[in-house]
């Protein structure tokens, strides 16, 4: 009885018990907003920018400390997260997305001291006292702006994949899609335009960060009636319970009205609004799609495990 007892409070045995915690959703949305914050630092000019987009860049290296600090709290065995760096394996997504994780830190860093302007690159070093050594990053940065601007772009999009591919590789049903990939993608560059239009900027740079976001929520919906149109070709009790998870189960009033509805229509209706009759912005249509990109990933784990 204590043998059986023992088995079936095990989480990796009893499917019904929860294997990932809510460290793995905060994970995946900040890494998620951490990409779309490289890509889209990388695709903006640098002329003149306002103060907090030419800070953005140093944005991702922190989102992605704080998400990487969520993970590491997941890990069963903590002390053996070096061993991620000791070999790499073609076929597996997890050492896939180690090396990404650190190929991002000096490549945002470099786009972040570039686009710096000179008087915050000689504050920045006299609080470091390290200017000659600034002013020698930052002139490497120059001499490889192109290159240093495609790594972000190519890196960025790499992180936002890798965080839907995460969760497909695992076979569940309800996140055995390719289309999480592109999902969590389009969610990131979405979340990271949010996360910029919280600040202060010209108008120039609103209307280049709402376009962005306006765009990526319409890729986003797209992609998720694509990911339910393919849950629905799913037979067998596999099919059945994918289905039920967002069409009738537990999950579906919070996925519909949190995600599609608060998430991705009502904040796309009000800033195709604000764009067509001049208005001043809000901070109302950026806050409920940061809201919502959470609650995507929060609702997707946890419905695949149910």
């Amino acid at each position: 009885m204590n043998e059986i007892d023992l088995i079936r409070t095990n989480p990796s045995i009893d499917p019904q018990l929860h294997i990932w915690g809510w460290e793995i959703p905060v994970y995946l949305f900040l890494g998620g907003m951490a990409a779309g914050a490289m890509i889209l630092s990388a695709s903006l000019g640098k002329k003149n920018n306002s103060t907090w987009v030419r800070l953005l860049p140093f944005a991702a290296p922190i989102l992605l400390s704080i998400g990487m600090g969520a993970l590491f709290l997941d890990l069963a065995n903590k002390l053996h997260v070096y061993r991620f760096y000791l070999a790499f394996k073609w076929s597996s997504p997890m050492s896939w997305g180690a090396w990404i994780l650190l190929g991002i830190y000096p490549v945002a860093m470099l786009l972040g001291v570039l686009r710096l302007s000179p008087s915050e690159l000689n504050w920045l070093g006299n609080r470091l006292r390290s200017a000659n050594v600034l002013a020698s990053i930052r002139q490497f940065a120059e001499e490889h702006e192109g290159l240093i601007r495609a790594a972000n772009i190519g890196l960025g999009a790499a992180l936002g994949i890798y965080t839907g591919i995460l969760l497909s590789s695992t076979g569940r049903p309800v996140w055995n899609s390719a289309i999480l990939g592109p999902l969590f993608l389009a969610s990131g560059i979405s979340a990271g335009a949010a996360l910029a239009l919280l600040f202060p900027m010209k108008d120039e740079e609103h209307h280049f960060f709402r376009r962005w976001d306006m765009a990526a929520i319409g890729i986003e919906l797209l992609l998720i009636l694509i990911y339910l149109l393919g849950l629905a070709t799913i037979s067998g009790p596999d099919g059945a319970l994918a289905n039920e998870a967002f069409l009738g189960g537990k999950y579906t009033a919070p996925f519909w009205s949190l995600v599609v509805l608060g998430g991705l229509l009502v904040p796309f209706t009000l800033k195709l609004i604000e764009s067509a009759r001049g208005l001043k912005p809000t901070l109302v249509a950026p806050v409920l799609v940061l809201c919502g990109g959470f609650a995507l990933r929060w609702i997707l784990v946890y419905a695949g495990q149910a």
